[in-house]
């Protein structure tokens, strides 16, 4: 009865050495291995044996991963107060690395963005980090990768989420933008009362030059007034006619000096 329990203590104990032993690590998984505190290497994916007891597995996600920077309060070059918030991509690429370089890498690298972000929106003022917005992101990408690269971190994408303006600042910038607009609609208002200046001119020298040409847009304006059913119509003396009388009167008047000339000669 005693060997019986005894061997039933023995394979229980065994079933819990090879439990501890089998270690099964996924596709995008890696397990660094310690064998009393000593750097073996990583392992995975797959299933693989580690000695309880002697040998510890650490693993490490090799996974895009992703984390919001705490938004912050950063003063611009033009000594602009703003509050910024943005978002870091990051891998690991050397697992053994992040885990005996650093501690907790994740944590470390939100650190390292913390300050980079602080530091290069202070080299820079408001209108860039307004417009220039990915040229700033790609800077922070370069030097965040740097920084967190012998830690075997590649840092894939950093993006600046959201610019907090103060108030004042915002609605000084809202009365510049509607200034600007204002602006705009009037330099294409004139310059489209220019072209329409031109085309009217340009179409009263044709009609000046053409024979009658005149005479018929009005007809053509009379005609179109008619057709609006207008109470009041006005009707403006043709210009050809005007010219016709003048110089029937002025042929009437030197014919009368004319006359007068020959009576005084007759006297």
């Amino acid at each position: 009865m005693d060997s019986i329990v005894i061997l039933a203590g023995i394979v229980f104990v065994a079933l819990i050495i090879l439990a501890a032993s089998v270690k099964v690590v996924k596709e995008y998984e890696r397990g660094v291995i310690f064998r009393l505190g000593r750097l073996v290497g990583a392992r995975g994916p797959g299933l693989f044996l580690i000695i309880p007891l002697f040998e510890i597995m650490v693993k490490i996600d090799l996974r895009v991963s992703v984390f919001d920077v705490t938004p912050q309060e950063v003063i611009t070059k033009d000594n602009v107060t703003t509050r910024v918030n943005a978002v870091v991509y990051y891998r690991v690429l050397d697992p053994e690395k992040a885990v005996t370089e650093v501690e907790r890498y994740e944590y470390a690298t939100a650190q390292i963005a913390l300050t980079t972000i602080r530091g290069v929106i202070g080299q820079v003022e408001l209108d860039q980090l307004l417009s220039e917005r990915d040229t700033i992101n790609k800077r922070l990408q370069t030097i965040i990768d740097e920084a967190t690269d012998p830690w075997g971190i590649k840092v894939s994408s950093v993006e600046i989420k959201d610019v907090e303006l103060p108030k004042e600042m915002q609605r000084a910038m809202a009365a510049q933008a509607e200034a600007e607009r204002n602006r705009r609609a009037r330099v294409i208002s004139a310059d489209a009362e220019f072209q329409a200046a031109k085309k009217v001119a340009e179409a009263a020298n044709v009609l000046q030059k053409e024979k009658g040409g005149m005479y018929i847009r009005t007809l053509q304006t009379i005609k179109e007034a008619t057709e609006e059913k207008a109470t009041t119509v006005v009707i403006p003396f043709p210009i050809e006619m005007l010219e016709a009388f003048g110089h029937r009167s002025a042929r009437s008047t030197k014919e009368k000096e004319e006359e007068t000339s020959d009576d005084i000669a007759e006297e």
